[in-house]
């Protein structure tokens, strides 16, 4: 196989930032079979692959680079899927910077492998040829269901179905993905990757059931009289977090969750032919600096506002969200305000959002995230006219479903209670994602979907509890 010497990666193909910040199409446009061939062979092939440790869902990553580097592109996809259900997805949205990426060699001396693009490339390219439907597996006779149709939950019922389990997954919305849906734009992530992913998840044998609430509809207790065996719950972090500042009540305040969902999910881009629309004024203000906070950003430009800020307390060095997305933003036209706090939101007579007080900060020494505490500068305040605000500062569990599981034993923060396994306080009963450790990656999601799905297989084998 010839090496590329190349200390860069293959540049990503993109939309211009001049006519994407106005429509809603997919940023970046994929690689070619020529540069995905060429990026392959930057690899190494390591005796030793960081890259896979780095791996929360362990895809065999210099076997599928091999591949491609040899334009077996079938041989690469087979490869990724033996670990890794959605790969078109993670090829998309997955932290490859922090994660694969971090652990490559040739990051060391130059550039990494460009994991991610490969990873999406392959999937793009089985998508393009048409997707073989999986071979269902013998059925074993036990049911399991999952709680959530997000990355953790999709990951888990896809595993469990390959092991030939009776798996049902029970999604709130009425379309399944979760947190992939509803909180990923489309010009991240097209609604289309997700829904042909689901696809494939339900070929294997996983049935979905839409708009089921669970904790309303149905409790876990009902799940095991109906005859589930085990239950593993990934119902995601979706409750949102505001400042506790005067003035969150007032019209044209979002939290990121609705304004996205709605966005997102419920099409309000394409009003009116959608039943939900979206009031964006002209000046638009995002409070927080992560991911959500550049997709709810990026969301207002497309949407029609002139003027959009990202106001985040912290410098830009601080700030958690990928580097990629904040780049992306920047070509965009984005405005970002570092070192800046709000300590209130101003109305009009009207109950309309009008402006926003904001206050100077510096940064002083390192709190328990690490990074430096934001301090306010005396006298520093100012006002920001702008028409909508959307705060992107976090989320919280949602405790409808735990309020009605009776053993189910929680953080001081609401958040479910697991050990290293998955297990919760309750027999029977699994949990992952962000339901158990907060807001977090797609792919570290799908990770504890598959630390769950391996313990559920042991249990159910030998139904021994710890």
């Amino acid at each position: 196989m010839p090496l590329n010497r190349s200390k860069k990666k293959t540049p990503m193909p993109t939309q211009k930032p001049e006519v994407r910040r106005r429509n809603f199409n997919e940023v970046a446009l994929g690689y070619s079979e020529e540069e995905a061939v060429s990026e392959a062979q930057r690899c190494l092939q390591c005796k030793k692959p960081g890259c896979v440790e780095g791996c929360p869902v362990q895809v065999q990553i210099p076997q599928f680079i091999k591949r491609i580097a040899e334009r077996d592109f079938e041989g690469a996809i087979k490869i990724i899927k033996e670990t890794n259900s959605l790969p078109a997805i993670c090829g998309r949205v997955c932290p490859q910077e922090t994660q694969c990426e971090k652990n490559c060699v040739l990051g060391k001396v130059g550039e990494p492998v460009a994991i991610g693009r490969l990873e999406r490339f392959a999937a793009d390219w089985e998508r393009a040829k048409g997707i073989r439907p999986p071979v269902i597996p013998k059925k074993l006779g036990k049911k399991v269901a999952i709680i959530g149709s997000g990355p953790a939950g999709l990951t888990c019922a896809g595993d469990l179905a390959k092991l030939g389990y009776d798996v049902t997954i029970f999604e709130a919305l009425h379309k399944p993905g979760g947190v992939l849906v509803y909180g990923i734009p489309e010009f991240r992530l097209p609604k289309i990757i997700v829904e042909q992913e689901v696809k494939f998840i339900q070929q294997l044998g996983v049935e979905i059931k839409t708009n089921m609430v669970m904790g309303k509809v149905l409790t876990i207790d009902d799940l095991f009289e109906m005859g589930y065996e085990a239950v593993f719950i990934s119902t995601g972090a979706g409750l949102p977090k505001f400042m506790g500042i005067p003035g969150e009540n007032y019209l044209g305040v979002y939290s990121a969750n609705e304004f996205l969902t709605r966005i997102n999910l419920m099409k309000a881009y394409s009003f009116p032919n959608t039943d939900t629309p979206i009031k964006v004024g002209k000046k638009v203000a995002v409070i927080g600096g992560g991911n959500v906070a550049m997709d709810a950003a990026r969301s207002a430009l497309r949407m029609g506002a002139d003027e959009v800020h990202i106001v985040y307390r912290r410098s830009e060095e601080e700030m958690p969200a990928r580097k990629e997305e904040f780049e992306n933003a920047k070509e965009e036209g984005i405005i970002f305000d570092f070192l800046t706090n709000p300590v209130r939101i101003i109305g009009n007579e009207n109950g309309w959002v009008k402006g926003i007080e904001c206050i100077r900060m510096e940064l002083g020494e390192p709190d328990a995230s690490g990074r430096r505490r934001p301090v306010p500068i005396t006298g520093s305040e100012f006002i920001m006219d702008v028409d909508t605000i959307v705060i992107a500062i976090g989320t919280g569990p949602n405790p409808l479903l735990t309020k009605t599981t009776e053993g189910l034993e929680l953080t001081k923060h609401g958040y479910i209670a697991v050990d290293e396994e998955g297990r919760t306080s309750r027999e029977g009963v699994w949990a992952g994602g962000d339901i158990v450790t907060g807001s977090a990656t797609v792919i570290l999601a799908m990770g504890a979907g598959k630390k769950a799905a391996r313990s559920i297989h042991e249990y159910l084998q030998n139904k021994k509890w710890r």
